[in-house]
């Protein structure tokens, strides 16, 4: 927080502080009411429902619409066919629960818990066993196509469409594995980078125009709106895990792989024999030489 938010076109928002979602007494309340029951969550264990309001689903609701035909617009081929089956209704906030058992036919995934920040170890580690992060709570309805930070529409349809599809549950479950073999700061940071700018941030190419994969851009009206105008470098690992994250406004550089199964070969290489030698085998800068990251993942 602190940095200068962007609305979906562009404009400044002036500081991330000022936006409703923080500043709103009342949203901040239910916000951190929902965000509470995941205190002492252990991973797997079933998420509480959620009595959503009408304004809540409302949110849901128009966000479904804009998000719909902006993905069918930018986001790539293979995204859009796992889409086709990912369990997101149009009418309202789904529950956990109802995600969870739907995306466990298609992939194994379940969501778990979250009411915020979660450390990378158990973040990133839980995906090994099948099991991805999710919050609870709806952003606000005042900018319904602006949120400071993650919230289920995100989970749901970035992340839910992912998890649909076997081909990036494997790349789920390839970050989690790697995640899990490892226990230094230093390591996880690494694996945490090169999932930032791929599952969450990542681009790739068709017929040499830029098209979303990135669960990210695939939830953010915004981004989806200008993501091709962002910064577009070709797959490099030793730059991507140098670079900060940009959490509060649109990720300023993107990586583009030259297709998906281009990703998986590169993830898989990367990631399959990852250990704690890793940096040093390959050269990769360590911890205090990268840029500084604005905020650990959920």
């Amino acid at each position: 927080m602190g940095q200068t938010p962007l609305d979906p076109y562009g404009e400044n928002l002036g500081r991330a502080d000022d936006h409703p979602g923080f500043a709103d007494g009342a949203y901040v309340q239910r916000r951190n009411a929902i965000a509470a029951r995941a205190e002492g969550h252990r991973v797997g264990e079933p998420s509480p429902p959620v009595a959503y309001t009408e304004a809540e689903h409302a949110t849901w609701r128009s966000v479904h619409a804009a998000l719909w035909q902006a993905q069918d617009t930018w986001a790539c081929p293979e995204v859009l066919r796992a889409r086709a089956t990912a369990p997101i209704p149009a009418d309202g906030v789904p529950q956990h629960q109802e995600v969870s058992d739907a995306l466990e036919a298609l992939t194994g995934f379940r969501f778990t818990l979250a009411g915020g920040i979660v450390p990378n170890a158990r973040f990133l580690g839980a995906m090994a066993d099948g099991y991805f992060h999710a919050v609870q709570y709806v952003r606000h309805p005042a900018m319904p196509l602006y949120t400071p930070e993650p919230d289920v529409l995100h989970d749901v349809f970035g992340h839910g469409i992912h998890l649909a599809d076997p081909f990036f549950a494997d790349l789920y479950r390839t970050v989690g594995r790697a995640a899990a073999r490892v226990h230094s700061a230093d390591a996880l940071d690494l694996v945490s980078r090169v999932y930032w700018f791929t599952l969450e941030y990542g681009v790739t190419l068709r017929a040499g125009e830029p098209r979303a994969y990135g669960a990210a851009l695939l939830s953010s009206y915004g981004e989806l709106g200008r993501f091709a105008r962002a910064r577009i470098h070709p797959f490099d690992l030793a730059e991507m895990v140098r670079l900060p994250y940009q959490v509060a406004g649109y990720q300023p550089i993107l990586f583009a792989a030259d297709s998906l199964p281009h990703l998986a070969d590169i993830l898989h290489t990367f990631l399959d024999e990852f250990d704690e030698t890793t940096r040093d085998r390959i050269g990769l800068p360590p911890l205090h030489e990268r840029g500084f990251m604005a905020r650990p993942h959920r």
